[in-house]
């Protein structure tokens, strides 16, 4: 019954959001199409909603399962207001998909768990001081965040995607399609520094930040905007689109671009640690535990 009343508060929130010098050469060469191809990640089996559901994990390389007598309890961190990854329901309810993976590590590791919510930038300083064992809250893996931390494989990956207006459609998209075309994208990000490397014919219009872009969009000022799939995606689901977009073209996850993604954060040399969590992401993936949280939390899908 909890769980049914948890579920129906997600859709509730749904609805309410409803209503690299040589390889860098080599990528130029390519057309988009093909460029995406090559750097999404690849999808599991067909689900019956349809969406595309990525995969981070080789289903033919399972990494060594933990000893039992080295699990101990895991003390998680998250963050509490970053939906749709850590949230808070009316009731108190902690939710999201940070959180639902995190309790579905525990479960296939057999350990007990804590999900404890801190401030965000307060999240890594208290891994490093010992004050929890793990953080799951969409830690980016960069060369910053190694220096203080250790990381698992990336359980998720930001793609960039095009959007346009739903009564046009481009069909593949390549640089030549949409070459001439008016594309919003925010100003000084790594979605405009993308588009001035691969797409360099199109009519560039940046904005001071995305939601304005997205704005310009809806308006007809631009024939497509570029940006992070994520905010794309609860945007185009969510009343400030109006239903007036869609998808097109992509996904684009090139890393030099857009980064290796999100892993969870243990502390520097709690290896058993780490590597009892990529044995548990690889085994929830091959049960198909991710995808039905996937599923739930990105029901438009962002690749």
């Amino acid at each position: 019954m909890v769980a049914a009343t948890i579920d129906s508060c997600i859709c509730k929130f749904f609805d309410s959001l409803r209503g690299p010098l040589i390889g860098g050469l080599i990528l130029l060469l390519l057309p988009a199409a093909a460029l995406a191809a090559e750097t999404a990640p690849s999808a599991p089996s067909g689900n019956a909603a349809g969406v595309f559901v990525p995969s981070f994990w080789d289903p033919a390389v399972t990494p060594e399962k933990p000893d039992p007598d080295t699990l101990r309890s895991i003390r998680f961190l998250t963050e509490g207001d970053d939906p749709p990854f850590g949230f808070t329901l009316s009731d108190g309810t902690l939710v999201g998909f940070d959180v639902d993976l995190a309790r579905a590590l525990c479960a296939e590791l057999d350990v007990t768990c804590t999900i404890q919510v801190r401030p965000f930038d307060t999240i890594v300083p208290a891994i490093r001081a010992g004050l929890a064992d793990a953080a799951i809250a969409s830690l980016a893996i960069t060369d910053d965040a190694l220096a203080q931390v250790d990381f698992t494989s990336p359980y998720y990956k930001t793609p960039a995607r095009f959007a346009t207006r739903t009564e046009t459609s481009f069909g593949v998209i390549t640089p030549d399609v949409v070459a001439g075309k008016r594309v919003g994208v925010a100003r000084g990000t790594a979605h405009e520094a993308f588009l001035k490397a691969f797409f360099p014919n199109v009519d560039l219009r940046p904005y001071g930040d995305a939601a304005e872009a997205r704005a310009a969009l809806k308006a007809g000022a631009v024939d497509l905007v570029f940006g992070d799939g994520i905010a794309l995606a609860q945007w185009l689901g969510g009343p400030d689109a109006a239903a007036c977009c869609s998808f097109a073209g992509g996904p684009y996850t090139e890393s030099r671009f857009f980064g290796d993604g999100a892993g969870i954060a243990v502390r520097h040399g709690d290896d058993a640690l780490r590597a009892a969590l990529d044995y548990a992401l690889a085994r929830v993936a091959a049960k198909g535990r991710y995808a039905d949280l996937y599923l739930k939390y990105f029901p438009i899908g962002l690749y």
